[in-house]
């Protein structure tokens, strides 16, 4: 977990320097592929999905190194072909992963957060699932572990697959010649990511378009129809946690009011997007039937607030930062009170965004959690060695952070938002 805490230390960088470079392209061609709103959530996503990580909150019902040890049938080594045999073996994996967590109603939910930006730009790469928490997709690496591919291999092998599919997360690159037979281009996951009929549940491949090819899942670009992107149920919502688990809930509350024992069963497994015909027709929900009729969620605001916002994404993501940049020092006690003050800091703001006033509620455990931790920490885990105020900022912060929220929504600058996702009905 050090490594991996480490590599993110230098990929999170580099990932946001990507992201500035398409932005200042995007504004020199004159093409709106950024909502600010939107990008702080994409940004705010994948935060989440790196807390979980290094967190350490993942279940693997087998590992990798177990079926290794105990179903290797050859002795392979760490040499060049053998990373490559593993990039390909990983690569066939992802692809049938993919394609479970589309078409499986309870399995959709674990990619739901990747899809639900209505915008395509870089930032939506880094919509990672918090709620994959159980590793169920261990049976598509038997492959390479009966062949003995080494532990080390895959371990650095599946950080390196998992980057490489960032860059094709763009609007600003068109069909790219003879790449467009080899690998997933730009082109092919817009296509992905699109709710076009034609184009739903297309393209599931991950680094080599092949597979889609090979199992009839491909579809090419078409000039007359542009990709419309997003969910066909839209979440309808900024915070990257609730987004995690709108689809769940949704099950839930359908296979609860079912009728039929059958259909609360077979809900959870049935194709996604299935809904008993008896809850379907006394609680019907909204759904993009015309892409081209699209309405983007939006809470409009102000530049004031919109900075704050931005200021409240940049100041938890260097944090962050920290925390990767120093794991090894951290206890592993503070890790997890750390990483759940951030938890808690990110779903407050992005809450407030919504214009929901639950955003209070958690502003108010963040100040509290946040001050217990300055006391305990006598600073800020350490960080008062090469900034000795740090205990000082981080309270003035949170000072701010809660001072703000409470008059964006009591003076009603921010207000109840009708069409919030954090609901009971």
């Amino acid at each position: 977990m050090e490594t991996y805490a480490k590599a993110l230390s230098y990929a999170i960088p580099g990932f946001t320097v990507l992201i500035l470079i398409e932005y200042i392209a995007s504004r020199l061609m004159k093409k709106e592929v950024n909502r600010g709103m939107d990008t702080i959530s994409s940004l705010s996503s994948g935060m989440t999905n790196t807390l979980k990580n290094i967190m350490g909150l993942s279940v693997v019902i087998l590992s990798y190194k177990w079926m290794h040890d105990n179903f290797a049938l050859l002795d392979m080594k760490a040499t060049w072909w053998v990373f490559i045999v593993a990039f390909i073996g990983i690569d066939f994996a992802a692809y049938w992963s993919h394609r479970f967590n589309h078409k499986v109603n309870l399995f959709w939910n674990r990619h739901i957060v990747h899809h639900s930006s209505e915008e395509f730009n870089l930032s939506c790469a880094l919509r990672q699932s918090v709620s994959d928490v159980i590793g169920i997709y261990f049976f598509l690496y038997i492959p390479l572990a009966l062949i003995g591919v080494p532990v080390i291999v895959i371990a650095y092998t599946a950080p390196i697959h998992l980057f490489a599919q960032f860059w094709y997360h763009t609007r600003l690159i068109g069909k790219m010649g003879i790449l467009e037979h080899i690998i997933v281009t730009p082109s092919h996951h817009r296509v992905h990511h699109a709710i076009n009929p034609e184009y739903i549940d297309k393209n599931l491949s991950t680094i080599f378009i092949i597979w889609d090819k090979l199992f009839g899942t491909f579809q090419e670009e078409l000039d007359d129809v542009p990709p419309v992107y997003g969910v066909i149920k839209p979440v309808k919502t900024w915070n990257p946690v609730l987004i995690n688990f709108v689809h769940l809930w949704g099950l839930v509350k359908d296979a609860w009011r079912a009728q039929s024992w059958k259909d609360k069963l077979r809900i959870w497994y049935m194709p996604t997007g299935w809904r008993p015909a008896d809850v379907a027709a006394k609680y019907p929900i909204e759904i993009t039937e015309n892409p081209y009729a699209q309405v983007k969620y939006s809470t409009p605001t102000s530049g004031f607030f919109l900075g704050w916002f931005w200021a409240q994404l940049v100041i938890n993501l260097a944090l962050m930062l920290f925390l990767l940049t120093n794991f090894a020092n951290i206890a592993y006690l503070d890790l997890m009170l750390y990483g759940t003050f951030l938890w808690i800091s990110i779903f407050a703001y992005t809450t407030t965004m919504d214009k929901h006033r639950l955003g209070i509620g958690f502003e108010g455990l963040k100040f509290i959690l946040g001050a217990y931790l300055i006391y305990k920490t006598q600073g800020w885990f350490g960080m008062e060695a090469a900034l000795p105020s740090a205990g000082i900022l981080i309270g003035a912060y949170l000072i701010l952070s809660m001072s703000l929220t409470v008059a964006f929504l009591r003076k009603g600058s921010i207000q109840m938002s009708p069409q919030s996702t954090i609901s009971t009905t």
